[in-house]
């Protein structure tokens, strides 16, 4: 059947995660008094929040996906107030603020004030066992190195080699790959830095040390921490959450969408432009055509390549060329008299050159309030990644018991849990790497000769909740500015 069409003007939003939804929020938000768009938003599961996904059990919050997003981006907190959550946002546990690194089998604090690649206090970093004396003066060396030849602030370097670079090799392998991985579940020596981290790239051009760039950014904000310009600390009072967890988000999103605009259950298989390219006939599952202005395909970029196949080659090859990596959490819950670690801090990473089954491990109930009731506790691992593509591959059970097993070897948990909670993402987290950003920027200039599509989540400038805020924000936007040329 062909769904009959208003007079009004069409956007089909396809994909209710994040993206999708802050797309479709941002839709209504801007047109709250112009009924002259229709927002429809087609989600093929059964539920609205792709990965963001939490649970309650026995007194314990459960997050599969992410768990917190960061103020330093700002979107997520923007579109949180503004839907009126501000009172529901909290920050991470007031104690223990640090995290740990797996050596030789051992949990060993990371140095405070040390930024993912580069130290930015010297005492801290001269005095941890993380690093071999040999592996600390080969960093030490960052401080004379010149800047890498050529480098003129638009060119692509792999993390890997970036490190290696300025740092060495046990930098790599001890503190920049497992701390990257831990957020972006990659493999280094393909993973671009200018795509996921080109702070440290411009750090390079404009000092030339990243060791001395920290250092002179460390003196601007204790300068300005002094004359109330703003505050220093550790970096963990950046992470964020709700008090019920990151659905709030979600669920907020979706209770604002207006009624009936929201299908579950429902995959677009074939998009294709019609009228003279000026509109769009979109199909389903089920045999539905939606007639529609605009799109916004808030999918993975495989997916959105597999509508896009029959409109325009060029573009779909260009999405299908960004790869993916399938990930895992596994949540255990415990009596806090089971675990003999102290548990302080927010987690631990796990650098591949240990062998272990665990990507990270967060510390869920230390980390934000209210995770788990009094007297217990909650630990979450990260499995599989680019790196342990196997481990994503384990049945539910030896999953678990291969995390149990190094639970036991890192803080000594012999007790089983009280249960063990096991999500699955496959193929959800973009890989950024080398050419990512030239790779969008074609991506951007094919869709632009599209009529009215838009493009977003977590496959082109960002994986996190703020930069798929953004990312569908932005999309509403360009929606509104092609539907309306008049619109600033």
């Amino acid at each position: 059947m062909v769904e009959e069409i208003s007079n009004r003007r069409r956007v089909v939003i396809v994909g209710g995660g994040v993206s999708g939804l802050a797309a479709a929020h941002r839709l209504v938000e801007l047109q709250l008094e112009d009924s002259a768009i229709e927002v429809v938003l087609l989600e093929a599961s059964n539920r609205l929040g792709g990965t963001v996904r939490t649970h309650r059990r026995d007194g314990f919050l459960i997050e599969g996906g992410p768990d917190s997003f960061i103020s330093e981006k700002p979107e997520a907190l923007a579109l949180a107030k503004r839907l009126g959550l501000a009172e529901r946002v909290i920050g991470t546990g007031e104690q223990h603020r640090r995290s740990f690194v797996v050596r030789g089998g051992r949990l060993r604090p990371t140095p405070e004030g040390f930024q993912l690649l580069a130290p930015s206090r010297m005492l801290p970093f001269l005095t941890t066992d993380i690093f071999t004396w040999r592996g600390k003066a080969r960093m030490a060396l960052d401080l004379l190195l010149p800047r890498r030849k050529g480098a003129n602030g638009r060119d692509d370097e792999s993390l890997a080699a970036f490190v290696r670079r300025r740092f060495g090799r046990e930098a790599l392998e001890r503190m920049a790959q497992p701390m990257v991985g831990g957020i972006y579940t990659a493999d280094p020596e393909v993973l671009s830095l200018r795509a996921t981290m080109p702070r440290f790239l411009e750090m390079e051009r404009r000092d030339r040390s990243l060791i001395l760039s920290m250092w002179k950014a460390g003196r601007r904000a204790n300068e300005a921490a002094r004359h109330g310009r703003g505050a220093s600390g550790a970096r963990y009072s950046l992470f964020l959450s709700f008090d019920e967890g990151t659905q709030v988000l979600t669920d907020t999103l979706a209770a604002r969408l207006p009624e009936g605009c929201t299908r579950l259950n429902t995959k677009v298989t074939s998009l294709r432009p019609e009228g003279g390219a000026r509109r769009w006939s979109l199909q389903t599952d089920a045999g539905e055509t939606f007639e529609a202005d605009a799109v916004c395909l808030a999918l993975p970029a495989y997916a959105a390549a597999r509508l896009l196949r029959e409109t325009d080659d060029a573009l779909a090859d260009e999405l299908d060329a960004i790869p993916y990596a399938s990930t895992a959490t596994v949540n255990l819950a415990y009596r806090r008299e089971d675990i003999p670690h102290p548990l302080d801090g927010f987690g631990f990473v796990v650098p591949f050159v240990e062998r272990r089954a665990t990507l990270a491990c967060t510390f869920s109930s230390v980390k934000f309030p209210s995770r788990a009731p009094a007297g217990h506790a909650l630990l979450r691992a990260f499995v599989g990644g680019a790196l342990q593509p196997d481990m994503f591959g384990l049945d539910e059970d030896r999953m678990v018991e291969a995390v149990r097993r190094d639970l036991r070897d890192l803080l000594g948990v012999e007790a089983p849990p009280l249960f063990a909670h096991v999500e699955r993402w496959p193929r959800s987290m973009a890989q950024y790497h080398l050419g990512h950003t030239a790779r969008v920027a074609r991506i951007r200039e094919l869709t632009g000769r599209l009529p009215a599509l838009a493009l977003c989540g977590n496959a082109y400038e960002g994986a996190g909740l703020p930069d798929c805020v953004r990312g569908g924000e932005s999309a509403a936007a360009s929606i509104l500015k092609a539907l309306d040329p008049a619109q600033p």
